[in-house]
């Protein structure tokens, strides 16, 4: 491998999906104002002309925002790597770990350089975090957090960085170093083991830490849940309320847990916008997701993906060219095991960025698939009404671009999503 030649891939990769993702978010801005004087004639009997342009200004201010932010982050990771950024954090944290004692040497410096690392880029984030959600989503009446609130879920996160992620990555550092070439086969073991703990831990102890979670209370609700699940052959252990209203307008409902530990949790939010029929037809929804085991099947796939990424990193990482071409000398005489994995953190995304449509393509999939058997097992129409209430309540744009919206929605758009609950 060439430094040159890798150097050159970089850069023309990170410019090309710059210049995709302007030209998507341009298209998005241009053809949402365009069609913003107008309900489109399929909902003009649903969505009301304010609500449609409420949607369209909140798509429009986010887009705008995002390309500031798009333009900001490719400046930071060009800083980063072939302007010599992670070089010279390396220098400094590399010179100030000889101060610590001789066996925290090694592991105090790969840590210290991976902390100082997320540090500096957590509060390159952070403006740019408060603008959106104190600014943005402010002005559109989404935001319900305040900032001491925001304040406490950060210091939490750092908590739980510190507790959970900080072993972890020693861990996976140590293994780099210690099991040989087949390193990269063990700490994906450790790394899968790690994820599958926090799916155990999630429902019961990090959640918990951020939201309340309350038994559903609602005896009418709570028995069609509980006929439809019948219905459905699926076992949950409970079902809870979460109180998302602290922190957003946003509605949602999610399951969490697995098998019959399962947990179905709804929004706040959710339930003081739809009605039973409603709610029960968007739970079918979720459930269709696990029928068809969409959930299963992007967790193999995450396993299988995250599996080829350490063996791509188990070679680059022993390749000096990986180093030099991203802008970094490699360490002489320390380890260079944290500098490789911040570097594949750091340039894998934007290789990966041109897999996005096809990404998008199968959740869209799945999505429709998960809608028919919603339909089949609950209400179509009841789903439409849903779905049309929470478009309008979380301003969601009934007129994307559709190159935009088949580059990136996860989800149909949502006049394709109605039309085919109403065949």
């Amino acid at each position: 491998m060439s430094p040159t030649l890798l150097s050159l891939a970089f850069a023309v990769a990170l410019a090309a999906s710059l210049l995709v993702k302007f030209w998507l978010s341009s298209r998005q801005v241009r053809h949402v104002a365009a069609h913003r004087g107008r309900v489109p004639a399929a909902f003009s009997g649903s969505v009301t002309l304010s609500a449609h342009q409420k949607a369209a200004d909140y798509t429009i201010a986010r887009s705008r925002f995002g390309l500031l932010a798009l333009a900001f982050n490719a400046v930071v990771l060009l800083a980063w790597t072939l302007l010599g950024g992670l070089n010279l954090l390396n220098g400094w944290v590399l010179q100030a770990s000889q101060s610590l004692p001789e066996g925290w040497q090694t592991i105090g410096y790969q840590l210290g350089l991976v902390a100082a690392f997320a540090l500096i880029g957590s509060l390159l984030d952070l403006p740019w975090e408060l603008y959106s959600t104190f600014k943005i989503e402010q002005a559109f009446g989404f935001n319900r957090m305040t900032l001491g609130l925001y304040v406490g879920d950060m210091l939490k996160g750092l908590l739980l960085a510190v507790v959970l992620g900080l072993p972890l990555l020693a861990l996976i550092l140590w293994l780099m170093g210690a099991a040989g070439p087949r390193w990269w086969l063990w700490a994906w073991g450790v790394w899968m083991g790690f994820q599958l703990l926090v799916m155990v831990l999630y429902p019961t102890v990090i959640a918990p830490l951020f939201n309340k979670f309350e038994p559903l209370t609602d005896v009418a609700l709570k028995e069609r849940v509980e006929r439809l699940m019948a219905r459905c052959g699926f076992a949950a252990k409970g079902l809870f309320v979460m109180d998302g209203s602290r922190r957003s307008a946003h509605a949602n409902a999610y399951f969490s847990g697995f098998g019959p530990a399962k947990r179905v949790v709804f929004f706040d939010t959710l339930l003081s916008k739809l009605n039973g029929s409603e709610l029960e037809a968007v739970l079918a929804h979720e459930l269709g997701h696990f029928k068809h085991k969409h959930i299963v099947k992007r967790i193999v796939l995450a396993f299988a993906m995250s599996l080829a990424g350490f063996a791509l990193l188990g070679w680059l990482a022993q390749q000096p060219a990986f180093y030099l071409g991203l802008g970094v000398q490699p360490n002489l005489g320390a380890p260079n095991d944290a500098l490789a994995l911040m570097l594949f953190l750091l340039a894998g995304p934007v290789f990966g960025f041109f897999v996005t449509p096809l990404a998008s393509h199968f959740s869209r999939r799945d999505e429709f698939q998960a809608d028919a058997y919603a339909r089949a097992h609950a209400s179509g129409a009841d789903l439409s009404a849903a779905l049309l209430k929470l478009h309008e309540d979380n301003a969601g744009t009934l007129t994307p671009d559709p190159v935009y919206a088949r580059f990136y929605y996860s989800h149909p758009p949502a006049a394709e999503r109605l039309a085919a609950l109403a065949t």
